[in-house]
């Protein structure tokens, strides 16, 4: 064991929660939620990323990269859980700000950058539990931010709505295989689009474009919104979620709904949500795993 480890609280005193944030409400929810258990909390909000939100919470700002200043804060504030929360874009290997503590990954970091975002995510994690730290994933903390299972909304799926959706899935799951997205767009058995490196909200603008310019021909509200897990996805690291600019953007695209696989999506404002896809005549529904 290195003297690093060593410094880490045992594992029968977890300590306080060590949050590293991205963009979004997923970091507060889960801050809230530890709170709430009686745990303290440290943020670690990532530069060009976190909402300034962060400012109501004890935290120290990082820079993608900076895994020495990282493990060092995280120590120094007795964090042995960690947990990574919030939208983070891909970056570039040259765009991280490698310091003193992470040089010596450098060897490591740079084969990371050779496949998905999963590939990426598993590597950061082992570097993370080498070190002595335990990863904890969000819903483990906040299980309310789980989609449950069921229609959630005012508006229920007809058959074709429901096979698209389940056939939506499939498709996730096989692409998920090769570490491609966590969603699709579906309609009339046919798939309309795949989230790749743009993201959900990228993909749904391309589905609006698309039927404005009589790419994709549907008549009236057709279409899912498809979105889960990938078969062998670290979920301790990254699920897929969605938020009240999902449903605009599905709104948007003419689709007729979102489904997501029940357990297996994140959603932190679920009652605007639901209020968003009520008043733009969306269904919502968490399918049964």
């Amino acid at each position: 064991m290195t003297d690093a480890a060593r410094s880490v609280p045992s594992a029968s005193d977890p300590g306080t929660l060590g949050i590293i944030c991205g963009g979004g409400a997923f970091p507060f929810v889960v801050a809230e939620a530890a709170l709430k258990s009686g745990r303290k909390v440290f943020l670690l909000p990532i530069h060009g990323f976190a909402d300034a939100e962060v400012e109501r919470y004890p935290h120290e700002w990082i820079h993608i990269g900076a895994f020495g200043k990282l493990s060092s804060a995280l120590r120094s504030h007795g964090c042995r859980q960690v947990v990574f929360v919030g939208t983070v874009l891909r970056p570039s290997i040259r765009k991280l700000r490698v310091d003193w503590g992470s040089l010596k990954l450098l060897p490591r970091v740079l084969g990371m950058f050779r496949g998905g975002d999963d590939h990426l995510l598993s590597a950061v994690g082992r570097i993370f539990e080498e070190n002595g730290f335990e990863l904890v994933g969000a819903h483990e903390i906040a299980p309310e931010i789980l989609v449950p299972a069921g229609v959630l909304g005012a508006f229920e799926p007809s058959a074709e709505d429901l096979a698209a959706a389940h056939f939506g899935r499939d498709v996730v799951r096989a692409l998920g295989s090769y570490d491609i997205g966590q969603g699709v767009v579906v309609g009339a058995r046919r798939v309309l689009a795949v989230e790749a490196a743009e993201g959900t909200d990228l993909m749904l603008a391309r589905c609006r474009e698309l039927r404005a310019n009589g790419r994709i021909k549907l008549h009236g509200k057709s279409g899912v919104l498809v979105k889960a897990p990938k078969p062998e996805q670290n979920r301790r690291l990254d699920l897929p979620s969605i938020g009240p600019r999902t449903i605009e953007l599905a709104a948007d695209a003419g689709l007729a709904g979102v489904a997501v696989e029940a357990g297996g999506v994140i959603a932190a404002e679920i009652e605007a949500i639901v209020r968003i896809a009520d008043a733009r005549g969306l269904f919502i529904i968490g399918l049964d795993p």
